[in-house]
Parts: C-alpha cells; sequence; structure tokens
C-alpha cells in the first residue's frame, strides 16, 4: 500500500491526504509514466537534458491553475532554451492543449497523470479521499542530472504558490 501523508495540505481550508512519499531537495526526481501531446506517453527521461521546471496544478479550468500557468509561462520567456517547462495535472491531454492554445502559451508542455496517477504518486501529490483524483499545488525544479533543486508543496491548495524562489532555483539550476 502507498505511503500517505495528512495535515501537509488543506483543500479550503480543510486537510487533505496526499497518496506518496514527501519528496525533498536534493533527493533524485523518480520516473513516471504519463500522457503527453498526441497521446504519446512521457517518462522522466523525456524531459531531461536541461533545468525544468514542473509546474503542478489541480486543473488548468479553474482560476488559480490559471493563473499559476499563465505566470510561470510569462516568466519562462527570458529563460529560452536554457530551461523547460512542464504543467502536470489530472486535466485530460486534450483539455489541457486547449487551455494553452486558448492562452497562447506555447512555452510549457503539458503532461497528463490521468494514466495511471504515476506522477502523483511517485512525487508525493495526489489527494485522496475527493470525489475526483487531483493533484495538489505544487512546484518543482530539476536541474539536468534530475536532481530535485527545490520542491513547494502549497500548503493552501486555492492559494498561488511563491513564485520568485521557484524562479530563482530554476535560474540557478539553468546556469544563468
Amino acid at each position: 500500500m502507498a505511503e500517505t501523508r495528512t495535515g501537509e495540505v488543506t483543500f479550503k481550508g480543510n486537510p487533505v491526504t496526499l497518496v506518496g512519499p514527501k519528496l525533498k531537495t536534493g533527493a533524485k526526481a523518480p520516473d513516471f509514466q504519463c500522457v503527453g501531446a498526441g497521446l504519446a506517453m512521457v517518462s522522466l527521461a523525456d524531459t531531461t537534458g536541461k533545468a525544468r521546471l514542473f509546474n503542478v496544478v489541480p486543473s488548468l479550468d479553474t482560476p488559480v491553475c490559471s493563473i499559476q500557468t499563465k505566470r510561470f509561462a510569462q516568466e519562462m520567456k527570458a529563460l529560452g532554451n536554457h530551461a523547460m517547462a512542464y504543467t502536470f495535472s489530472l486535466d485530460l491531454p486534450f483539455a489541457m492543449a486547449r487551455f494553452c492554445t486558448d492562452s497562447a502559451i506555447d512555452n510549457l508542455k503539458n503532461i497528463s497523470d490521468v494514466h495511471n496517477h504515476s506522477f502523483g504518486k511517485s512525487y508525493g501529490v495526489l489527494i485522496e479521499g475527493l470525489p475526483i483524483p487531483l493533484l495538489a499545488r505544487a512546484v518543482l525544479v530539476l536541474d539536468p542530472s534530475d536532481t530535485i533543486t527545490y520542491l513547494e508543496i502549497v500548503p493552501e491548495i486555492a492559494q498561488e504558490p511563491d513564485y520568485e524562489p521557484a524562479l530563482k532555483a530554476l535560474k540557478a539550476a539553468a546556469g544563468v
């Protein structure tokens, strides 16, 4: 049975249970099997090579997730080809693509954890006990060698993450 954690995160003030380990900076990023563009399977190895920002949201069709994703897309423009950004959610890949098209976002790749929730379980952000599965709001930065250099699991899912430390960590991991 998978490890669970309670009391770390709330959803509109109510504690939720997260499935998976509590990851720490300095650890190697776990692998995952998710769905990307064109329904292609995507794993950690498919993202390697550069510093990466993992933008983890419950659903792009909600206001805070939309704000968060648009903010990271805007900030990524300054980094050019020095880093990559990926948005993870349990939204279907089609909905993720529609959101990015409608929002004119072309510098974040969408990765859906709808297949088997392996990202949520491996990264400790799958919320258990809701009527539908969701991922907790989180931001991770990985260096080119897949080491986690920054991690924030936002304590209240309805709030935005702390952007500045994440962006500072991403710049450092990218060497810019």
